[in-house]
């Protein structure tokens, strides 16, 4: 699974925060940025609960600031419903790069933490090298695909509320065109795009989807201009895979509608806003810290859906109609009860070639390796 979080070419800005410390709460709760942890290297015993059991020692490793309003924000939330159900603070790490600095900070918190949450793609090879070093350690990496005794993945099948976003673009769209900002020609970002183009066709068969690649996750002013271009062409509805809002923005600005990623955006452009897929990760941080605090906890490959509440569809705009919005809700109904499937055939891709016959459902293995467009695409991946 060639998934994102993400590539080293990240515009992200390192910045270096001031540790800071949450009075008698156990598991430390500090949140320090790329230089390090707060006491990493401590020996001190992990605090009990009342009943005596071990409270397990939490630490997440962010690509970039909860502030982004996208990725790590979801992150971030998660991290914050995980504390209030079990009581427990954890420590947080922001702006890590994906480079040999993420392992000597994955390092530094295993010295002193149970568990380690590493939120991007990037930190991958990373974990798996601490993991080794670390056994009684327990490692959770997000979205990639290599485990260990002590390490699993987590991802989810976001191109499930993609596609429930392009029925909402296609009925939206007057003119027929609409533009998708794409962040990096990786699978992730190509079978979410063609999620989103085959809802749309569900409802509208006439529109087209124009892709522009920007290279970034977190870039406002690069992402913008790629909107602009879109724009500039005639497109009227626009999603972006990226973390910033910039898009939206763009859109907003111009009368056109949007929608972003990761979370719900609506706040940043309300009249102009479309709808777009989110993450729930609070639930699953909730479980599987506490399957280690029962002891319970055990290597996997997790793989999320709409239906466990992983992934999710923000609410749609204000703009858009009731009508729309019944039609969203209905297809979302199929999907969580199994009768639509995003990936079933007939299929084919962007040069007329069946890719998925009829009656044949794409295999998630396919999926997660995508790399080509399916037909209504106009763009290329490069190679």
């Amino acid at each position: 699974m060639n998934r994102r979080r993400r590539s080293g070419v990240i515009g992200l800005v390192l910045t270096m925060v001031m540790a800071w410390a949450l009075a008698g709460c156990s598991g430390g709760g500090a949140s320090t940025g790329a230089g390090g942890t707060a006491d990493p290297k401590s020996t001190e015993p992990a605090p009990t609960t009342d009943t005596g059991s071990k409270t397990p020692r939490v630490a997440f490793v962010y690509i970039g600031p909860p502030g982004d309003g996208g990725w790590t924000f979801q992150h971030d939330e998660g991290r914050k419903q995980m504390e209030k159900e079990l009581g427990i603070k954890a420590d947080t790490v922001e702006n890590v790069p994906e480079s040999a600095d993420a392992e000597r900070v994955i390092t530094e918190l295993a010295q002193n933490h149970d568990i380690v949450f590493t939120t991007s793609f990037g930190y991958m090879d990373y974990t798996l090298n601490v993991a080794k070093k670390f056994p009684n350690v327990k490692f959770e990496h997000t979205a990639g695909y290599k485990t260990h005794a002590n390490m699993s993945t987590y991802f989810g099948k976001n191109f499930e509320a993609s596609y429930l976003s392009g029925i909402a673009a296609g009925k939206m769209t007057k003119k027929n065109l609409i533009g998708y900002v794409g962040a990096f020609p990786i699978p992730e970002v190509i079978y979410n795009i063609n999620a989103f183009t085959l809802g749309i066709q569900s409802v509208n068969p006439d529109a087209k989807v124009q892709v522009v690649w920007t290279n970034t996750w977190y870039d406002p002013t690069t992402e913008r201009q790629a909107a602009v271009s879109l724009l500039d062409k005639g497109a009227d509805v626009l999603l972006a895979y990226q973390d910033s809002p910039a898009t939206l923005q763009a859109a907003a600005e111009r009368g056109a509608m949007a929608g972003g990623n990761d979370s719900d955006m609506s706040r940043f452009a309300p009249k102009a806003y479309l709808t777009n897929p989110i993450w729930n990760w609070g639930p699953y941080y909730t479980k599987t810290v506490k399957s280690v605090m029962d002891g319970t906890w055990k290597s996997q490959q997790y793989m999320g859906s709409m239906a466990d509440g992983m992934v999710g569809l923000a609410p749609l705009g204000e703009s858009v109609p009731d009508d729309v919005k019944k039609l969203v809700e209905d297809a979302k109904a199929k999907i969580l009860s199994g009768e639509l499937k995003v990936y079933q055939g007939p299929i084919k891709d962007a040069g007329g070639t069946v890719k998925v016959e009829a009656g044949k459902e794409l295999p998630l293995s396919d999926i997660l390796q995508m790399n080509w467009f399916v037909q209504g695409v106009e763009g290329t991946i490069p190679k």
